[in-house]
Order: C-alpha cells, then sequence, then structure tokens
C-alpha cells in the first residue's frame, strides 16, 4: 500500500472536504481537498492490480484512503463510458492480465453496469459522486471560455468537451478510428503504443491527432493532460496546452461544483 506523506501547506481547511479518487489502468491515486480546491495531503498512489473485479476496485480504493485527512464526502474519476455514476464500459478492467489484454467474458458481465457511485458510497460512508475519467480532470482545466476540449493521454485516450464552462455529453473518442487500418486513438496513442513505436513516432500521432480534432471540434482550446501529457515534445500551437496531471484529483470538488 501507498504511504502517505502530509503536504507542506495545510491551509485551506474549509469544510467540506473532498475525498479525490483517480483511476487508472496501471494506478490508482487519491487526495483530499479543501473547498477550495487546496491539496491537504500529497496524492497518494498505489498499482491497479488485475485482474480486477468492481468490488475489488472498491476495497482497494477504502484501503487507499486509510490514513488521508477526513472528508465529508468522496469523488471518482473512471476510465470508461460513466452514466450517473453507472458504469457503461470498463476497457482496462476487462482482461484479467489488464489493459490490452484479451477479454474475458466472466469480466465484461461484471463490469457491465455496476454502480461504482453507490458501490463507494456505501463502502465510505460518505456521498459520492462519480464520472469519466476526462470529464473530471477538464473540469480542473478549463477556463470557462468558448469550446474547450480535453485530450487524456495515458494507458488509453479520454476527451471531454466543454461550451462556456458546461460539459457536454461524454463521448469515447479512444474507441473511434485514427489512422489507417481503423485503428483507434487507443490502438494508436495508448501506453502500450508508446512503448512499442517510440516517443518520436508517438509524438508525431499526438501532432496528427491534433490536427483532426481541431478539424471535427473547431476548439478555442484544448488541452493535453494524464500521464503521458509531458512526454508530448512538439511545438505546440497557441490554443493547445499541456496539463499538470494532478488535475485527475483537483478536477474531484469541481465535479461537485458542476453537478
Amino acid at each position: 500500500m501507498a504511504k502517505t506523506t502530509p503536504a507542506a501547506g495545510r491551509g485551506g481547511r474549509g469544510l467540506p472536504r473532498t475525498l479525490s479518487f483517480d483511476i487508472g489502468g496501471t494506478g490508482l491515486k487519491a487526495s483530499v481537498l479543501s473547498r477550495d480546491g487546496e491539496l491537504l495531503h500529497n496524492p497518494v498512489r498505489t498499482p491497479t492490480p488485475y485482474p480486477l473485479r468492481p468490488e475489488q476496485l472498491v476495497y482497494a480504493l477504502s484501503e487507499l484512503a486509510t490514513g488521508l485527512p477526513s472528508y465529508q464526502r468522496v469523488s471518482a474519476g473512471f476510465p470508461g463510458m460513466v452514466r450517473e455514476g453507472r458504469l457503461l464500459s470498463a476497457p482496462h478492467f476487462i482482461s484479467p492480465t489488464g489493459p490490452g489484454g484479451r477479454p474475458a467474458q466472466e469480466l465484461e458481465k461484471a463490469w457491465w453496469d455496476f454502480d461504482l457511485q453507490e458501490a463507494l458510497a456505501n463502502a465510505l460512508g460518505k456521498p459520492c459522486r462519480v464520472a469519466n475519467d476526462a470529464d473530471v480532470q477538464g473540469s480542473a482545466l478549463i477556463k470557462g471560455q468558448g469550446l474547450e476540449f480535453v485530450v487524456t493521454l495515458g494507458t488509453g485516450v479520454g476527451s471531454a468537451i466543454f461550451w462556456k464552462g458546461k460539459l457536454a455529453p461524454h463521448i469515447e473518442l479512444s474507441q473511434h478510428p485514427l489512422g489507417k487500418g481503423a485503428r483507434t486513438y487507443n490502438e494508436m496513442l495508448g501506453e502500450e503504443a508508446l512503448q512499442r513505436v517510440g516517443n518520436k513516432k508517438w509524438n508525431a500521432r499526438v501532432a496528427s491527432m491534433l490536427s483532426v480534432l481541431k478539424a471535427l471540434v473547431f476548439y478555442d482550446h484544448c488541452y493535453i493532460g494524464g500521464g503521458n501529457s509531458h512526454k508530448v515534445k512538439i511545438n505546440l500551437p497557441p490554443d493547445v496546452s499541456l496539463a499538470s496531471n494532478t488535475a485527475g484529483i483537483l478536477g474531484g470538488i469541481k465535479l461537485w461544483e458542476r453537478t
């Protein structure tokens, strides 16, 4: 289990405090935020275990929260299609071996329509809200001006669209074809692709993705977040910027504010 380390600053202790989870294909992260969105503890992390069933995820998150400051509510960003707290897809978790592995029917059935929001609320004894992880990260990044697009690069590819600060219905861009051979965004830009083709070719694909997205949604600004955002080394246009990976945690409080 990850060690807990107090944050350097402890100001902004206003209530309610929010326990925020960032659920990823390779790691689970958590911290507690003040009412003003200040981290009250350095984020703690533990590797995502495999094979992983929904009940095991709930247990792992509950254990990760042990030792963190007290909180009054919970938020979580999940890497899949989420509707009113229920999971309609869990692409990273349906294989016993983890992301990119062969799906198992038993796991697909277990994850389908699982009410993660209710399960976490029951396990932690606090009200909870769950949304797609890119939607949560985007909530911490946007300025509320025009059409803002968020793309996250990590184990897979996530996306979120905001119009004048309001979140649009989520789409699973990761499952849409991007390159030759009808390969998806996940297959072209996910962690497995990065390791296979190397940084140079992967960055060329990032550049191609940005041009496609600009033509697709005509964003006013695009934010690139996620665990692999720091590996983006191309010259970015003025309407594209890199974001800190801590947005996955910081967006937890925004999930409550924006809903």
